[in-house]
């Protein structure tokens, strides 16, 4: 993979933020309802919520240190284990209270979507706490909350450059007041509902213009529509469709695509190059059931690559237009890339010992 073009750093990406227990139900048939059950066909075990972005970031090869709270159960341990030993994310920056359970996210696939229950305690210490000062990282990426991070503006002005999304505002008031942060930050990814939500607008086009205003890179995601982008420190403007995939589990693509395109920008590809990137992210990461371990190593990406080649040389029309805009992928892919781990039905293995 061809070297960044930015001063090295000890770590490529800092987050900081809840990492959950997700336990990802697929195949229902119907939503549940008061007094009923729904059998789910299909059931995975993952690292959730800050752990998405963090294990996403890790597998395409960035160097991910992680600010977080987890606690002393088998969920944590769970977690902790996972992060640290199998997906090589840096938790120096993480502590670990006693007594402190774990916090919990059940989501629920239906019909492509997702429905999710959760359980969490507040944080025992505030992950600017526990962060201890800014580490050394050429990057960060923040979820914009109502009350903005303290040191986002010491990281911004030290040189950081800063990615933000948003979530689902569960009152619907979307506040445009959120909107303010973006002064101290590079990036802003918000979904197309988000975007659309936060600037007043009904339309991804308007919206991702209204952003520009805001922030030097102004993306917003589609979903199966692909994703539009503004970069106004180059000029670029871009909208790049995604491909249809079989998807069987929506949780964390958001995070993945993040990623891709952080990993996008680390390595100064054009707008629309970093878009076609972490849309093929993004779809991949679908097919597979598990949120944050459904996302693809650059094994996976390299599967890929083949087979749509194959599918191009049996004459495909539409592989060979994904093989035309993928080309660049023969010039980044590294040399060696390691099997990734899916997400397991359970982990009552860890209670056997």
């Amino acid at each position: 993979m061809p070297e960044s073009p930015l001063a090295p750093e000890p770590y490529d990406l800092l987050l900081q933020g809840t990492v959950f227990l997700d336990v990802v139900l697929t195949g229902l048939e119907s939503p549940p309802s008061r007094g009923a059950e729904v059998l789910a066909s299909g059931m995975g075990s993952c690292p959730g919520g800050i752990a998405n972005l963090a294990i996403a970031a890790s597998r395409l090869g960035l160097r991910t240190t992680l600010s977080a709270a987890f606690g002393d159960d088998l969920y944590a341990d769970f977690c902790w284990t996972t992060l640290a030993e199998q997906e090589g994310v840096d938790l120096s920056h993480s502590m670990r209270f006693p007594g402190w359970h774990s916090p919990v996210t059940v989501s629920m696939v239906l019909d492509r979507d997702r429905a999710m229950v959760t359980h969490a305690h507040p944080s025992p210490l505030p992950p600017t706490t526990m962060l201890g000062g800014r580490p050394a990282a050429a990057f960060g990426f923040v979820h914009l909350e109502a009350e903005p991070q303290p040191w986002v503006v010491e990281a911004a002005a030290g040189g950081m450059r800063l990615f933000a999304d948003v979530g689902w505002d569960p009152v619907e008031e979307w506040s445009p007041k959120i909107l303010d942060q973006l002064e101290h930050y590079y990036a802003f990814l918000p979904n197309s509902v988000e975007a659309m939500a936060y600037t007043r607008t009904d339309d991804p086009h308007d919206a991702v213009h209204a952003l520009a205003d805001r922030v030097p890179v102004a993306v917003v995601t589609c979903g199966g529509e692909g994703a539009i982008a503004m970069d106004a420190t180059t000029g670029e403007e871009a909208w790049v469709p995604t491909f249809p995939v079989n998807a069987h589990d929506p949780t964390g693509a958001g995070d993945v695509f993040g990623a891709a395109f952080v990993l996008g920008t680390k390595y100064g590809w054009p707008l629309e190059r970093r878009l076609a990137f972490a849309n093929l992210c993004a779809a991949l990461s679908v097919q597979n059931v598990g949120g944050s371990l459904a996302a693809p190593g650059w094994g996976d990406i390299v599967d890929w690559l083949a087979g749509i080649r194959g599918r191009a040389a049996a004459g495909s029309t539409t592989a060979a237009d994904a093989v035309s805009r993928y080309a660049f992928l023969d010039d980044v892919v590294p040399d060696e890339h390691a099997s990734v781990r899916r997400a397991s039905a359970t982990i009552a293995r860890f209670s056997d010992a």
